[in-house]
């Protein structure tokens, strides 16, 4: 039986422009082209294309603020009545902590809602996040109902988004919706993040809970984003403490040094004993990937994605990272079919 993808086509509207890196403005990676050569992949991969409901806020407002989600709503709108205020929202000023006063200026909302400049709002970008979810939503759903595991083309993006935060190209938080929207008929679900980059913000959204397990590999971040977040001695908090699991990778770990990583992650979520699993799936790590931190080839994204099957649970698999590059299409193709092997 082929393994359904979901996938929206209101999800390429969001279309960023730029974004900061480094200081500089660069032309923003995470373009609606990388739809096409995903689902591509997903097509070379025998998967079956099924667009997904509109689920409405619940699922979404079951891990994200309302404070948060007004301000995602509106935030385009306002902006644009600011006096030669940029085309996108992109924020100029952060708090040094996000405590106390919550500000009325809309410049002040952008600096307390989005983390870096990596993630600029445009007209589309609430509708095309909400999408993204929904894909999320009734890939969970799809599992729920007996699927053994499924797919959610998610774009934009969202392991990198918090409870009421933005970065990272990532608006509305899809892995931790699925995990948490799967807590209704599962009593515990792990989520195991293989992008490049940590899934900072859903780390931070479970840190301090016992019922969703948090494990993620990826560059080792002490000198790659997120910084701050993704180090090995983040075990969790209250509740949560030993339940978040980071496993920092040196620059440049190739298929042998992932696989023997994956290995120790996959004897953490065997101690956790879920009910199902959520694979944040980034394809980032590969080779030739544009931001160049990790070495996984084509091939070692099937074994990838083996190990994981061996775990045997019901699984859920949401499209995070993996920018343009020609094997893109093909490192999908590799994975989701060593996954149903």
């Amino acid at each position: 039986m082929s393994m359904k993808t979901f996938y929206a086509e209101e999800q390429k509207k969001h279309d960023p422009k730029m974004f900061l890196s480094s200081g500089a403005p660069q032309p923003n990676p995470e373009k609606p082209e990388r739809i096409e050569r995903l689902l591509a992949g997903a097509k070379a991969a025998g998967c079956e294309i099924v667009r997904p409901r509109d689920h409405g806020l619940k699922p979404i407002a079951a891990i994200h603020t309302p404070e948060y989600l007004e301000f995602l709503q509106n935030i385009f709108l306002r902006w644009q009545r600011i006096e030669d205020a940029s085309q996108e929202v992109i924020p100029n000023i952060h708090p040094l902590a996000r405590t106390g006063r919550y500000p009325a200026s809309a410049v002040g909302q952008a600096g307390y809602h989005m983390a870096d400049t990596a993630c600029p709002i445009s007209a589309d970008t609430w509708g095309s996040a909400c999408w993204s979810a929904w894909s999320a939503v009734e890939a969970a759903e799809a599992v729920m109902a007996g699927a053994r595991h499924t797919y959610a083309l998610c774009r934009p993006p969202g392991h990198h988004a918090f409870a009421d935060v933005a970065g990272g190209f990532c608006f509305l938080n899809n892995s931790a919706i699925a995990a948490q929207h799967m807590l209704q008929s599962s009593k515990r679900v792990a989520i195991l993040d293989i992008d490049l980059h940590h899934g900072n913000g859903t780390q931070g959204i479970f840190y301090g809970r016992n019922d969703v397990l948090t494990v993620s590999l990826h560059a080792d971040p002490v000198r790659f984003y997120p910084f701050f977040w993704g180090h090995a001695d983040e075990r969790g908090e209250g509740l949560g403490l030993g339940y978040n699991f980071n496993l920092p990778l040196p620059r440049r770990t190739a298929d042998a040094g992932f696989l023997e990583a994956l290995d120790a992650a996959n004897r953490r979520i065997e101690a956790y004993a879920p009910d199902a699993l959520v694979v944040a799936l980034g394809l980032d790590a590969f080779e030739g990937d544009p931001f160049g931190g990790l070495s996984v080839s084509t091939q070692g994204f099937a074994r990838i994605a083996e190990a994981i099957g061996r775990l045997g649970l019901p699984t859920v698999i949401i499209q995070e990272g993996g920018y343009l590059c020609d094997e893109l299409g093909d490192n999908l193709t590799s994975f989701l079919t060593g996954f149903g092997h």
